[in-house]
């Protein structure tokens, strides 16, 4: 069996195929092998880059090595390195693979990724949302403003926010860019809704909007026959329905700043009771195995929306290719009228969201001797022509250029970008955290919480003890790490 990542996140089995099973193909059941796949991909992205033309050399007329800050060779080569390069062959790449990066109990991965960029001095540094924060305000970056003047760069067709979040971070200058992004949206069957004469959804609904929607399909019937509102994926249990919700309205569990835990609030509690009644009602299919044995027309209709189960589901763009694939595949047995909304909002901050995510995000480093080389770089990933190119690959993500986000039946896919990313970054400081602390805060979550859905307790009598628990485990966690420091440096 192979085990690969499904849109949700998590890990399903496959279908195995070659050699030692007996089989052929690859587990999309394409009829182009991978290998082949992969050197047409090349090819695609080679033929696009030289039909621009181009060339860049510093101001010397050398050859120019751009040292780059990543995580792994191959796959920035494959999916920045090769188009550019084919347009600028005097220009190489080093790439500085952060994965040399080591951290133990009680160090902080930002102060080693610091320390490894001195030693190593890259051109360009490759940063999440929080290190591109931290580095830009330390005066570690160079500010893209006088490039994007002086090359009249057009910011307007990138997604709605993305400039505004980059600069707020950046203390109102821009020192780095992406060139995607990836988010959810609301997937809904409208043939369903037809049948049942339900209004469909709409952009920017509340959660309790959206579990009201779902309660309105009937509930009544078989599991193997009947129709579910709403797939919650592998949100199985309350404990996890309620972290959904409250992790995309912004409510944190814990300040690492103090080391306080936050869970007995007012707002913890109205997202429980909201968590609870949807789980009562029955209108919400959960998925509560990942094994899966059979080929992959059965590994696709083993999704409930793919097969028709359910109405509506949240969900990224792996959805999309894998509605097509089955469209394909099975076409008597796969949803095919469909289209998209916003995932749900908080109705007091309806144009945020925190369903978005910007990640390698493409930076230049204040040391850097090749700064000019380097932006031509950063700005060719930010150009229409890569975005043009990496629109048509399927990858989970989409270009930050919207003109190129398009489905050619008309679908919604605006409701992937129509949000602006919140100015919260959910998980900052998590690092600071004790390893073993995630561990106690899944199991005593979902034990206080599986006593509401007994009817054992309240909700606010779970959270109230949920707090009490997990300060003693985290404060308990904190004090073993520290004596393991001084253990260490005795």
């Amino acid at each position: 069996m192979i085990r690969t990542p499904n849109p949700a996140g998590h890990s399903a089995e496959l279908p195995a195929t070659g050699p030692e099973s007996g089989k052929t193909g690859n587990p999309a059941g394409g009829k182009t092998p991978r290998r082949l796949m992969f050197i047409m991909l090349v090819l695609a992205l080679l033929t696009a880059a030289c039909s621009s033309g181009g060339n860049t050399e510093e101001a010397d007329g050398e050859p120019v090595t751009l040292k780059v800050l990543y995580w792994n060779d191959q796959s920035f080569y494959s999916e920045y390195g090769m188009p550019y390069y084919a347009l600028n062959p005097d220009v190489e790449f080093e790439v500085v693979n952060t994965s040399k990066i080591r951290v133990s109990e009680g160090e902080s991965y930002l102060d080693k990724l610091d320390a490894f960029i001195r030693e190593e001095q890259p051109d360009i540094l490759v940063l999440d949302l929080e290190q591109y924060e931290k580095f830009a305000n330390d005066g570690r970056l160079v500010s893209f403003e006088p490039y994007l003047n002086r090359d009249k760069v057009d910011l307007d067709g990138f997604v709605p926010g993305l400039i505004e979040l980059m600069r707020s971070k950046g203390g109102g200058e821009l020192y780095g860019l992406t060139p995607h992004f990836s988010s959810q949206a609301l997937y809904y069957n409208k043939d369903l809704f037809d049948r049942y004469g339900i209004d469909y959804p709409t952009d920017k609904m509340s959660w309790e909007d959206l579990f009201n929607l779902a309660a309105r399909f009937p509930t009544d019937g078989s599991d193997e026959d009947r129709v579910y509102g709403l797939n919650i994926g592998y949100y199985t249990d309350l404990f996890q329905l309620g972290q959904r919700i409250g992790m995309s309205l912004g409510l944190r569990e814990v300040n690492p700043a103090d080391m306080r835990v936050l869970v007995d609030s007012d707002s913890w509690a109205r997202v429980y009771e909201l968590a609870l009644g949807a789980m009562r009602s029955g209108a919400l299919y959960k998925i509560e195995s990942t094994s899966f044995e059979g080929g992959y027309d059965e590994f696709l209709l083993r999704d409930p929306f793919i097969s028709g189960k359910a109405a509506m589901t949240i969900d990224g763009a792996y959805l999309m290719q894998q509605i097509r694939e089955a469209q394909d595949y099975i076409p008597d047995k796969a949803v095919k009228n469909w289209d998209l909304v916003t995932v749900p909002v908080d109705p007091a901050n309806p144009d945020y969201t925190n369903d978005v995510w910007f990640y390698n995000i493409f930076a230049i480093n204040a040391d850097s001797a090749n700064r000019d080389a380097a932006w031509d770089f950063i700005r060719y990933l930010h150009s229409d022509d890569y975005a043009r190119v990496m629109s048509k690959i399927l990858n989970g993500t989409f270009p930050v250029r919207t003109k190129y986000i398009r489905d050619d039946e008309g679908r919604n896919l605006a409701a992937f970008y129509l949000l602006k990313p919140a100015d919260t970054n959910m998980y900052a400081r998590y690092g600071d955290l004790p390893d073993d602390f995630f561990t106690h805060y899944y199991e005593i979550g979902t034990e206080e919480m599986q006593a509401v859905l007994e009817d054992r307790k309240t909700v606010a009598e779970a959270l109230a003890s949920m707090q009490t628990r997990l300060q003693a485990a985290l404060d308990e966690a904190l004090a073993n790490r520290a004596e393991g420091a001084n253990e260490q440096n005795e």
